[in-house]
């Protein structure tokens, strides 16, 4: 099952990346839909980047959340001593 459209993949069609199935035309980048291959592509919780677009979007920020639209990782660990948990 193709993890972008949700449709059967054949073997010929299959590509396979971080534990991911799609068909070769669905494995494309999120940010401008270039189609990727195995050689030119970057994953951040579990999206699909162009190299040039992956690295565009964390110079944007300085950090891999707040460039690609998630809390900064440090900000939700506050938030987690604030509220008496310790985050684990």
């Amino acid at each position: 099952m193709c993890s972008a459209c949700l449709t059967p993949v054949y073997p010929m069609e299959k590509m396979a990346a971080d534990k991911f199935i799609f068909h070769k035309k669905c494995f494309c980048c999120k940010h401008c839909k270039q189609k990727l291959s195995l050689r030119n592509y970057a994953s951040l919780y579990g999206e699909f980047y162009c190299v040039f677009h992956y690295q565009q979007l964390f110079r944007k920020k300085g950090n891999y959340d707040e460039g690609f639209g998630y809390q900064q990782h440090k900000n939700r660990w506050l938030l987690s001593k604030t509220n008496g948990t310790d985050g684990i």
